[in-house]
Order: structure tokens, then C-alpha cells, then sequence
């Protein structure tokens, strides 16, 4: 089993602006894996009340992606340029479509007043070259409508594109799949087979891959081919990633892009003020940051937002 184990990330401690983050995507020696070209953890932390409005993300664009957000405690308020205001919580399903470009916020305004617990993924699937000019769009799911499985001491929850037999409604633009797996100690659970690239990252607790015990906050990235197993040492919590790759992606602090050139177009439109703002969220915004060539690996590139 340890011989289709390809890569194992460590997490990046990164503070952006006062809210830490583990990145575990993109890594100098792994840009992507499949579709997904980012991936975030944000949290587990303890906002104190009131949440102060430093800690909101502020307007901000995107080109050539999907932006993937997904709760396990807390909320959080979404809004965009395509005018869609949504309350993001626990077990649902943000899908945002940059296409060739969106502006859009996430804001702290239900747990303003009684603070608590956040804690999340923020993850960036790459559009196919052919839908990377595609008009911007935004989908919301709750988490009822998500597909559930429960069997052996796993329950999963199907977030996006197909897996173990499920499909979720969420509409994706290549093949993927993305599930949240809860674990009872000693349970197992096969990756999804029949995809080129797959990826497992542990959000808590602890796994055995093989004879190897991986903790909390590592992405283990598995070898093509075959039905890669792990098994949960305690109670663990699972993400389960991978699809078909896309080709090479450039990345500039939120831009994704095929073509530099692309990228460049999009710091002088945020500059110039040419991107439409979410409308009732238009009053302030993050800068461009300082200029830098788009960067293949993500490594160079000034860090993305988190939860954006």
C-alpha cells in the first residue's frame, strides 16, 4: 500500500492580515492535483465577539477558476459581483465560477455579535482552458441536498462531481471528485478509482497509510491506478480529492490562468477599476498587491486571500 503513496505535503503556516491559515496547494514540488490548484485550511479558530470587520475578507477578483468553500463550524456571508448574497454553513456548498471574472467578499456578519468557532476548507479548482472566459456564476447547496453515504464506521458527504457510486448536483466543468469522510476508529476507506490524480488530506485526527501513521494537516498524494486505502487510528476527519488534470496553470495572487498574458490583463482591469463590485459591498476592497511575474508553481506569487 505505502508503494502508491507518491507525496506527502506538510501544511504552510500562513498569517494573511491576522487570519492564520495552513496551505497545503499550490506546493513548489506539487503545483496541482487533478483540477485543484489551491486548498486552504482555515482554522480551527476561535473568533472572539465581536468579530471584528479586520478579519472579514474584502472585495477581491478572480479569473479562470472555481472557488470551492466549505464549512465545518461557523458561517460566514458570502456576496458577489453576479449580485448573489448567501450564508455559508456548516456542510453546504459554495461554488463560485470566476469564468473570465468575478469580484466578491466573505464577510463574518453572522458570528459578528457572538464570536465562536470557525473552521474550513477553502479550495480552487482550475477551469478547463475552453471555460476559462466563461461568464461568471454562483451556486449554493445546503447540506441536505449533498449526497450522503454511511457504511463500516465511515460517513461521507459527496461535495462535488462523482464518487462511490454518488453524484452530486453541484455542476463542475471536468471530471473530479471532492468528499468530506468522517472515520470511527480502525474504519478504512478505499480512494475513488479510475481518476489520474487523487489525493487524501487529513483535517483531523490521525491515519495509517500502510505501516505509516500520518497526523493532522498533511495531504498524502497517491500514484495512479489501484484503490489506495486508509485507515483512521482514531476518530478522524477526511478530505478526498483528485480529477483529471488540466494542463499547466499560471497563479498570481487570485488569478488562475492559462497565459500570463491573461493574468497581466486582469491586474490592469482590478487597477483601473474595470471589474464590477458586489453590489452592496462596493465601498472598500483589497489592492493589488506588489507586482510580480505570474508564477507556474504559485511559489513567487504574492499568497492568495484566504476563504476567497
Amino acid at each position: 500500500m505505502n508503494s502508491m503513496l507518491e507525496q506527502v505535503i506538510e501544511p504552510r503556516r500562513h498569517d494573511l492580515g491576522g487570519f492564520e491559515v495552513d496551505r497545503v496547494l499550490p506546493f513548489r514540488a506539487r503545483r496541482m492535483v487533478g483540477p485543484f490548484v489551491f486548498f486552504d485550511r482555515m482554522g480551527p479558530h476561535d473568533m472572539q465577539a465581536p468579530v471584528p470587520r479586520g478579519a472579514d475578507v474584502r472585495p477581491h477578483p478572480h479569473i479562470g477558476l472555481s472557488t470551492v468553500t466549505y464549512l465545518f463550524e461557523g458561517e460566514m456571508t458570502h456576496r458577489d459581483s453576479t449580485g448573489a448574497t448567501q450564508a455559508i454553513r456548516p456542510g453546504a456548498l459554495n461554488w463560485m465560477t470566476a469564468g473570465g471574472g468575478i469580484v466578491h467578499s466573505e464577510r463574518f456578519d453572522g458570528m459578528r455579535a457572538t464570536g465562536g468557532p470557525i473552521d474550513g476548507i477553502q479550495s480552487w479548482v482550475a477551469l478547463p482552458h475552453e471555460n476559462e472566459e466563461d461568464a461568471p456564476s454562483f451556486e449554493h447547496y445546503d447540506a441536505g441536498v449533498l449526497p450522503r453515504g454511511d457504511e463500516a464506521g465511515v460517513s461521507l458527504r459527496l461535495i462535488a462531481g462523482e464518487a462511490f457510486g454518488l453524484r452530486s448536483p453541484a455542476k463542475t466543468h471536468s471530471p473530479l471528485f471532492y468528499v468530506h469522510v468522517e472515520m470511527q476508529p480502525g474504519a478504512r476507506i478505499a480512494l475513488p478509482t479510475g481518476h489520474a490524480e487523487r489525493a487524501v488530506y487529513v483535517a483531523r485526527g490521525q491515519v495509517r497509510c500502510g505501516s505509516t501513521r500520518h497526523d493532522g494537516g498533511r495531504l498524502l498524494v497517491f500514484r495512479a491506478g489501484g484503490a489506495p486505502e486508509v485507515q483512521a487510528v482514531g476518530n478522524a476527519r477526511l478530505m478526498l480529492l483528485g480529477g483529471e488534470p488540466v494542463g499547466e496553470r499560471f497563479l498570481w495572487w487570485n488569478f488562475v490562468s492559462s497565459s500570463r498574458e491573461r493574468i497581466e490583463q486582469a491586474k490592469a482591469d482590478w487597477t483601473a477599476g474595470r471589474m464590477r463590485m458586489p453590489p452592496g459591498d462596493d465601498v472598500e476592497r483589497i489592492p493589488l498587491p506588489a507586482d510580480s511575474r505570474a508564477s507556474s508553481s504559485g511559489s513567487d506569487a504574492p499568497s492568495p486571500n484566504p476563504m476567497s
